[in-house]
């Protein structure tokens, strides 16, 4: 009560004083009452009892804004943080927002080592009330549907189809996640979901492989999909973005037209149909440019069109951004909202240091032009483990070009694509060949080497020599 005490003299003896009355913050929701008393010689006493309007514990109103990404901070992994701090330079970057990865059940808990979904969550309600007034975006990747990945070994995941994997899928995986960030104390967070790497492109290009087609066949993939998506968008501050491979993968109109109409027959059977999408992302981990500055999918050389050469290989786009804004344009023409936004995931495509090229080529022969001019150094676009020569990418940041909601690094550089060689080990991940340095490619690559770096750990573990070169070929350059 303010003031405390009042005084009446024969001067002001009947001129009105006010008492402000009020409550300190407390724990609970119940309204707090009291009475205030007033006496004074040869008068009659008098009481007001006063009742608060008890705020604490109220749950702020919920806005399911167009863009999770546009005014907020980004959720910075400690652990990643920690592990990026440690290596030379990687100061530099180790204050940058990355995704962090549900990549089996086991992971939702966490571990002495890793902090499972409720920590990060927890950690990120703290640094939300650190930063002020502007919101914060955390990027949380759902990745562990029953026959995972089924085209590459290195991320193949626990549960399989035949032996109940999508039921444990449902009840062991997505349900508690949707628990979790459905408590109503973190509801004041952005949470941005990264929806099945690789998943439905799978249903497109790669059911000649057998754990595909069973995918396809038993409808697992779509069913699981649709149920993370009934699950997390009934949240109304989780975000949801679906996984649309890379332009390397679906930029041909054989699996760009089929990828986007699977994307709108999926996305219509969930309840809210298209309204449980928020957007789609594409690169997610992996090495393919924003831009390819020297050409465009027009550029001719010696009469020549850019597409007639052995690297482009009859793909309608050279570069992700490229890929990405014209995908989202397909998808709203299938049906999806028009305020749809895209991810791309920069975290590695940057391919600076001595190997980028500064200029044009000059040569007047078709794929040594493009050679020399592609500032992507992979043996093949379809190369995807532990790339050699790799480098950071733009640092992430909202809106940053038409219909991209942002670029974000939801691959967290320095964690391996997967292992050098066979590694035992208790997370159902096995060895690719795509990851040994000394394999020579398959026909999904042309039978080009893989690229990839020697002496790497399985998936999700830290791989110090890559993030060194990361960090080294970042493009645009560290400061």
């Amino acid at each position: 009560m303010s003031p405390s005490t009042l005084t009446f003299t024969t001067a002001n003896w009947n001129t009105a004083q006010n008492v402000t009355v009020s409550a300190a913050q407390d724990a609970d929701e119940a309204n707090g009452t009291a009475t205030v008393a007033a006496a004074a010689t040869g008068h009659t006493g008098a009481s007001v009892a006063v009742t608060e309007a008890d705020d604490d514990g109220d749950t702020p109103p919920i806005t399911h804004v167009d863009n999770p990404y546009d005014g907020a901070d980004g959720y910075v992994n400690p652990d990643w943080s920690t592990k990026a701090a440690a290596e030379p330079g990687g100061d530099a970057i180790a204050d940058i927002s990355t995704g962090v990865w549900l990549d089996r059940i086991a992971a939702i808990a966490g571990s002495s080592s890793a902090r499972g979904l409720r920590a990060h969550l927890d950690e990120a309600l703290v640094q939300d009330a650190a930063n002020g007034s502007r919101p914060l975006t955390i990027q949380v990747v759902i990745y562990n549907l029953p026959n995972r990945d089924c085209s590459a070994l290195s991320s193949n995941g626990e549960l399989l189809i035949a032996e109940n994997g999508l039921n444990r899928y449902k009840t062991e995986y997505i349900d508690p996640i949707a628990a979790i960030m459905g408590e109503s104390k973190y509801a004041g967070l952005r949470i941005s979901t990264i929806i099945e790497i690789d998943s439905l492109p799978n249903l497109v290009t790669n059911l000649n492989l057998a754990k595909c087609q069973e995918a396809k066949d038993s409808g697992a993939y779509v069913n699981g999909v649709r149920y993370a998506l009934d699950k997390l968008h009934a949240i109304k501050n989780v975000y949801t973005y679906i996984d649309a491979g890379h332009h390397g993968w679906l930029g041909w109109d054989s699996n760009f037209g089929p990828s986007a109409d699977l994307f709108a027959s999926t996305v219509a059977g969930t309840a809210a149909g298209f309204d449980s999408v928020d957007g789609f992302i594409t690169n997610t981990a992996n090495y393919s440019p924003l831009r390819e500055p020297h050409f465009t999918i027009n550029t001719t050389v010696n009469n020549q069109n850019i597409r007639q050469s052995e690297w482009v290989d009859w793909n309608f786009y050279v570069d992700e951004l490229s890929f990405a804004q014209a995908f989202r344009n397909t998808l709203i023409q299938k049906g999806f909202k028009s305020n749809i936004g895209m991810l791309v995931d920069t975290s590695r495509n940057g391919w600076g240091g001595a190997a980028r090229p500064a200029a044009p080529s000059t040569s007047t022969d078709l794929n040594t032009f493009v050679d020399q001019s592609r500032v992507d150094r992979r043996y093949h676009a379809g190369n995807w483990c532990n790339q050699s020569g790799a480098g950071l990418g733009e640092r992430p940041r909202a809106n940053p070009a038409t219909g991209l909601d942002a670029y974000v690094w939801i691959k967290p550089p320095g964690e391996s694509d997967g292992s050098s060689k066979p590694i035992p080990n208790n997370e159902g991940k096995g060895f690719d060949e795509m990851c040994d340095p000394a394999y020579e490619g398959n026909e999904r690559n042309g039978h080009n080497r893989s690229g990839a770096l020697p002496d790497a750990p399985i998936s999700g573990q830290w791989f110090s020599a890559q993030f060194r070169q990361l960090l080294q070929n970042a493009y645009p350059p560290l400061p």
